[in-house]
């Protein structure tokens, strides 16, 4: 009896097992096919993504930012991209300007993905699709400008890449957001007579500049001549009308007080040139007139009114 209890426990056992599992098998199934729909039918985007869902191979939805809702096992996220900016790989091209001169020009882009759905379906490799534009656009752009068009103007060039390659990759969605010239480089051949030109400028600025001073030094000098000699013949003049109205005022006082007047002028003048002949300098003997000294007396005499 004892042996016989634990069977008969067994046989309870897995026939209630049994029971179980064959009255909740199909809500079990039920339960596990409505969590697994939920898990493929939501989909959480993150910011800086789009996704693309297809549905029997076909473009179906593109998924932005945030919770999205998809058909089960009918619609699938093919494609993950990344909307974020970009930036190619530095680019190096080898270019000809109008007047045959053979420069490397080192590039960068930056773009974006704006249309996923574009950029999927219309262009398989972006970034070799783009380098290619650029350094086409690039070679054509120098090809119409010379040497030191490229050198002084390298914003009108780069704003010019822009605007092209942003034309031409408008069909891939793709927004081009900055490009750059990052250096234009020479030849050493070139360098080189670049740099006998430079030195050679410079050497006829400098004979130039120096030919402008030698100029300028003359006209100044010119100029001061020609102040000094007004200075001079204005001085003459003021010199001839004090003496043309001295002469005046002694024709005057001849007209007025007779001889006398003028006799008086006579031996001032007399006068003034022996003090001039005795403050003459290194002369250590004077002579004077015999008649010297009758002239100092005359004018004083004439100072008394005395004849």
């Amino acid at each position: 009896m004892k042996s016989i209890k634990p069977e008969s426990d067994n046989m309870t056992l897995e026939q209630l097992i049994d029971t179980i599992l064959n009255g909740n098998l199909v809500l079990l199934l039920l339960a596990a096919f409505i969590i697994i729909s939920i898990f493929l039918g939501v989909r959480i985007v993150p910011q800086s993504e789009k996704f693309v869902v297809e549905r029997f191979g076909r473009l179906r939805s593109v998924l932005g930012p945030g919770i999205n809702f998809v058909i089960p096992f009918l619609d699938r996220v093919r494609h993950k991209i990344s909307v974020l900016e970009r930036q190619l790989p530095t680019a190096h091209q080898d270019a000809i300007t109008s007047d045959n001169v053979l420069v490397q020009v080192e590039t960068s882009v930056f773009y974006r993905i704006i249309e996923p759905e574009k950029t999927v379906y219309r262009i398989r490799d972006v970034d070799a699709a783009i380098a290619t534009t650029v350094a086409g656009i690039v070679r054509s752009g120098i090809g119409e400008m010379e040497l030191d068009e490229v050198q002084s103007n390298r914003q009108h060039l780069i704003s010019r890449i822009k605007t092209q390659v942003a034309d031409a990759v408008d069909d891939w969605g793709i927004e081009v957001t900055r490009a750059e010239i990052l250096d234009v480089n020479l030849d050493q051949a070139t360098r080189d007579a670049m740099l006998q030109q430079l030195n050679a400028e410079r050497a006829r600025r400098a004979q130039v500049t120096e030919a402008e001073g030698t100029k300028r030094a003359v006209e100044l000098n010119a100029e001061a001549e020609l102040y000094a000699a007004e200075q001079l013949a204005k001085a003459r003049r003021i010199g001839a009308d004090a003496e043309a109205y001295a002469t005046q005022v002694v024709a005057a006082a001849i007209k007025e007080n007779g001889i006398e007047a003028a006799q008086y002028q006579v031996a001032l003048k007399q006068v003034e040139a022996l003090v001039a002949v005795g403050q003459g300098e290194g002369k250590q003997t004077v002579l004077l007139p015999a008649n010297a000294l009758d002239v100092f007396g005359d004018a004083f005499k004439m100072l008394k009114g005395g004849k």
